[in-house]
């Protein structure tokens, strides 16, 4: 053995030398992997064993910053233990503050909500304790004594105050101890409602089977799951149709409607709004990333109104994390505040800005800063994450890959647009929601790659000329309405990006190194002249982003341009209106002048949610506020007056 360690002092410092090779051979190669995983659209990116690391422009590497909240879903999501008394919570010992809690009122309603108890438990390094005989007597307003099985909300506000969760579980009774049982935690939701066909989703906190009864329908879960996804055919349009979930011990039952004939030119109303992350005045109206007192007042007008569907395009939440369970949290707190009405009524969601989940870096010493959407895009980018969260139509393009900007033809370069860009139609509408925030780099994008604010890129405007060309052609189809985020002219709060950045045409989107050959005026100009000059049946744009409500009479005789304009300039053939609501909830933005203000009436700042009107060729809008119910606008769409 000696004569085979020759040169070492000993068979154990032998080994330590050999495994330290090893080690560093596994180190050598687990960095080229990971390093292989640096998307080709990006330069001057590296991975080192300690994260991404971004040289700048100026040579100087910066190594990437953490940008989440104290809190993420997976904490509060399964914080339950049954014991003989009750239940004992432990939400992480970074969590001190409060839990409200109470028993849901399901069974009375299919609007269901919490209703507190009239005491509330405080929390100390995430422990805290729940004794049932609290809820006893008097207080067991669902019987769950005798019937052995219940669900109990509850709210946890942090030490401050801030309320950061709404969440709920279920139990069973029995032997005299109390144990976890699934619970329905999000939804039901229904989806993707047509004539004759829905998709009804839901989760659960734990993985179990679920039973979706529908008319003479089962439909059962394969698998023990906590995504319950159950897609429902052979159903007569223009229907109400009754539903049952059974999970276990626990049933819930709501209805919905399906969609009439297309073409068939009844009168109905849908909604409209975005924005509706955190907002300032204390309580719901900022509850972990979401504005939920705007947000249940916006559903309750639309129940009252009678609408159909509402469509609500971006900036659901905070956002701007890069910790994916942190933005799944404040994900659920925005479904939670509208669940109650998703169950029966369809909310088809666009993204925003707010809904970014990125790579950043951060320069201590110069403050600059650079975020750019996370890779992989497969499993880390903010569209695979609001494809998860979502359960939106999935007849959008793929990718922007196979564009003038796709670095590499022979594999997958750029984030899925599945599920962020879609269309559908209703009676004689149809609604192409488009994704201006795809591939997102808010700072960044002229040094790593990415897209700037508002661009839309090309694969995106050649699915929305193929779309535009079919609904057009429809004889079904009396009007289309098209959805962005971003305005295509801001008038308050976003003057200095979406499709205008102060009438500067120099933005664009870069991948590897090429930047695009348009810039973001030029490319605005060829979005308007696709659906103003080229279709015959395009309504309104319908944007958000700048919190306010208005409307913009675009006309052939509007100034759409900066007082020097060295490109080619469009001319419009008719004239539509821009309608912006972003006032679901965010902090308000007011006017700023631009060429266009004298074309720009009824500006707000009031929390608004917007009605369209639709009797057959006929399209008014109704603008009112949800929390007043007064009428802040009232117009004739078309025929445009």
């Amino acid at each position: 053995m000696k004569s085979k360690l020759k040169g070492h002092q000993s068979t154990l410092h032998y080994y330590i030398r050999s495994m330290k090779y090893l080690i560093g051979l596994l180190g050598f190669f687990t960095a080229q992997i990971v390093s292989a995983q640096v998307p080709a659209v990006y330069q001057n990116i590296s991975i080192t064993k300690d994260g991404a690391v971004l040289k700048t422009k100026e040579g100087k590497s910066v190594s990437e910053s953490e940008l989440s909240t104290p809190y993420s879903l997976s904490q509060f999501l399964n914080a339950t233990t049954g014991t003989k008394k009750g239940f004992d919570f432990d939400f992480g010992s970074n969590f001190n503050g409060t839990c409200y809690y109470g028993f849901t009122n399901a069974q009375e309603t299919s609007k269901e909500q919490v209703i507190y108890f009239k005491r509330a438990m405080k929390i100390s390094k995430g422990k805290a304790s729940l004794n049932m005989a609290n809820l006893s007597g008097k207080y067991d307003m669902i019987k769950w004594k005798e019937n052995g099985v219940g669900t109990i909300g509850f709210r946890l506000a942090n030490e401050k105050g801030k309320m950061i969760y709404d969440g709920r579980f279920s139990f069973e009774f029995k032997d005299s101890s109390f144990f976890r049982i699934p619970a329905l935690i999000e939804g039901p939701f229904i989806n993707q409602v047509q004539m004759h066909s829905a998709v009804i989703i839901f989760k659960t906190d734990l993985k179990c089977k679920a039973e979706l009864r529908i008319n003479d329908q089962v439909l059962k879960s394969k698998k023990d799951t906590t995504v319950h996804e159950f897609r429902i055919s052979g159903l007569l349009a223009d229907s109400r149709y009754s539903y049952l979930i059974k999970i276990g011990k626990l049933a819930v039952r709501n209805k919905f409607v399906t969609n009439p004939e297309l073409g068939s030119r009844k009168p109905f109303v849908f909604a409209y709004a975005s924005d509706s992350r955190g907002g300032q005045g204390g309580g719901e109206r900022d509850l972990g990333g979401t504005n939920a007192y705007i947000m249940k007042r916006i559903m309750a007008a639309n129940t009252a109104k009678g609408a159909k569907f509402m469509q609500f395009t971006g900036d659901l939440i905070n956002g701007y994390l890069s910790d994916r369970e942190a933005s799944r949290l404040q994900y659920a707190n925005w479904k939670r505040a509208v669940e109650p009405w998703w169950h029966e009524t369809p909310i088809y969601v666009g993204m925003g800005n707010h809904e970014a989940l990125g790579t950043a870096f951060t320069d201590e010493q110069s403050k600059t800063w650079s975020f750019v959407d996370k890779f992989p895009f497969e499993t880390e980018s903010a569209e695979s994450l609001f494809k998860e969260e979502f359960c939106n139509f999935t007849n959008g393009p793929v990718s922007e890959d196979g564009s003038a900007l796709d670095p590499d033809d022979s594999k997958i370069d750029f984030p899925s647009y599945s599920e962020t860009c879609f269309s559908y139609s209703y009676d004689n509408i149809a609604m192409i929601v488009l994704n201006s925030n795809y591939w997102y780099a808010p700072s960044g994008y002229d040094h790593i790659g990415g897209n700037p604010h508002a661009y839309l890129m090309d694969n995106q405007m050649a699915w929305l000329k193929q779309q535009l060309k079919s609904f057009d052609e429809a004889e079904t189809i009396d009007h289309i309405f098209v959805t962005q985020h971003t305005p295509a002219f801001p008038n308050g709060g976003h003057v200095s990006d979406d499709m205008w950045y102060h009438g500067d045409n120099t933005a664009r989107p870069m991948a590897a190194g090429k930047k695009a050959s348009e810039g973001i005026i030029e490319r605005r100009d060829e979005y308007l002249n696709v659906i103003i000059n080229e279709s015959k049946k395009v309504r309104a744009i319908l944007t958000g982003d700048e919190h306010n409500y208005n409307k913009l009479k675009l006309r052939p005789t509007t100034q759409i341009y900066p007082e020097v304009y060295e490109f080619p300039k469009i001319s419009l053939s008719k004239s539509i209106y821009q309608i912006n609501n972003g006032s679901a909830g965010a902090p308000y933005y007011a006017q700023e002048q631009t060429p266009w203000s004298s074309d720009v009436s009824n500006f707000s700042t009031q929390n608004v949610v917007v009605y369209l009107h639709v009797h057959g060729m006929k399209v008014r809008a109704e603008v009112i506020n949800p929390v007043t119910f007064e009428k802040v606008d009232d117009f004739q769409v078309y025929p445009i007056e």
